[in-house]
């Protein structure tokens, strides 16, 4: 896909998802909309995953650490051909597999995750037995910022540097909001940045809802050989709805009726814009 189709489809995506939340009464909204744009480019356009063998020896791993942001990776996921698409009418339904985090009996997903801190430290073990065992595939791992918070993770973060994975990218989607507010009120994390390069990693600071700054940026690793890869996407919390934009109580928010059709309404209104340029493919 081209940048202009990738954008589009991660409109459809959010769209998907915020019914999904509807319908389901339940949810991480405002965090899913955030890391819509980082999964797009990966699924649609950087990763190497076949859905048809979702098994694949060579296959790239992603691992969603900050695993309460699910539904755009579930929505996405459908939409590749995972799983048949009207399965997301069973989410966090009695009896499905498409719970509120990640689910390992769902194909396409490499790990269950939920407790924050976790999916680094397993990145790490994947991406070094690739190492060893001299494979291709790379690791992914996209976290969450309040989850820096998480000693875990920089356990995880020294074992990245030490062991020279050059094949592990984290991905941290920096919306600057968690539950309870914002990250720098609750537990600061500046300077980000230099804290992860004074780990030995290699850090790319982008625009994490630009679709260009993430094609490229996630194109071009590993940029620097063996260092691992931190890429500090900065993220609009509740990204393409107006109303939900950098407001804390939509992290776990359910959108009504209302705010349902006004989202999207809005989401449609973007789509069309694709559309009626030609960039839709």
């Amino acid at each position: 896909m081209e940048i202009k189709a990738l954008q589009a489809k991660a409109t459809q995506i959010r769209m998907d998802l915020l019914q999904m939340i509807a319908a389901a009464k339940t949810g991480h909204t405002g965090g899913s909309l955030s890391n819509t744009d980082i999964l797009t480019a990966l699924y649609y356009r950087i990763m190497n995953i076949d859905p048809m063998n979702p098994k694949a020896v060579d296959r790239d791993r992603f691992i969603l650490s900050k695993g309460h942001s699910v539904e755009s990776l579930w929505s996405i996921l459908a939409d590749r051909g995972f799983f048949p698409r009207e399965d997301l009418a069973t989410f966090s339904q009695f009896g499905t597999k498409l719970i509120g985090h990640p689910n390992n009996k769902v194909p396409g997903i490499e790990m269950n995750t939920g407790a924050l801190g976790h999916g680094l430290a397993v990145a790490v073990g994947i991406a070094l037995a690739a190492k060893r065992d001299c494979a291709s595939y790379r690791t992914f791992c996209l976290m969450g910022d309040g989850e820096q918070a998480e000693g875990s993770v920089w356990e995880a973060a020294m074992a990245g540097a030490h062991f020279k994975l050059d094949n592990l990218i984290a991905i941290i989607d920096r919306n600057r909001l968690q539950i309870s507010g914002s990250t720098e009120e609750v537990m600061g994390l500046d300077p980000l940045e230099d804290k992860w390069a004074a780990f030995g990693w290699n850090v790319v600071s982008i625009d994490g809802n630009d679709m260009k700054d993430l094609v490229e940026t996630f194109a071009a690793v590993p940029a620097v050989n063996g260092k691992p890869t931190l890429v500090m996407a900065n993220t609009v919390k509740g990204k393409g709805v107006s109303f939900a934009e950098n407001v804390p109580h939509w992290h776990h928010h359910v959108p009504n009726e209302l705010e349902l059709g006004r989202a999207l309404a809005e989401l449609t209104a973007a789509l069309e814009v694709f559309e009626q340029k030609g960039e839709v493919r």
